[in-house]
């Protein structure tokens, strides 16, 4: 199993920051997500991944979002076996200081 790519909350933060355009993807629960997203974060929660795949493109690189970090990696893992690129956000909203929406 490939390992999976990942950027940490302050990195994610400065690419935001330097308006570079990000693929952001949050997997977490609508009442989770309902406390606050990354500007900018597409919402879809990690049990419709697999119905969703139609959104994902396989020339674009997605930024996973979760809580803590583990769903995400485990969507990563899902994705990246599928063909695509993939990369998890360490520490998830908790490690989060940034804006949210």
């Amino acid at each position: 199993m490939d390992l999976i790519k990942t950027i940490s909350t302050d990195e994610l933060e400065k690419k935001l920051n330097n308006k570079e355009t990000l693929e952001l993807v949050d997997v977490r629960e609508d009442e989770e997500v309902a406390e606050g997203m990354i500007p900018g974060a597409k919402h879809i929660p990690m049990n419709s991944i697999p119905e969703n795949l139609a959104y994902f493109s396989k020339d674009k690189e997605y930024i996973f979002i979760c809580r803590s970090g583990r769903r995400s990696e485990n969507v990563c893992y899902y994705l990246q076996d599928q063909g695509f690129k993939v990369v998890n956000m360490e520490g998830g909203m908790l490690d989060w200081h940034g804006k949210t929406v």
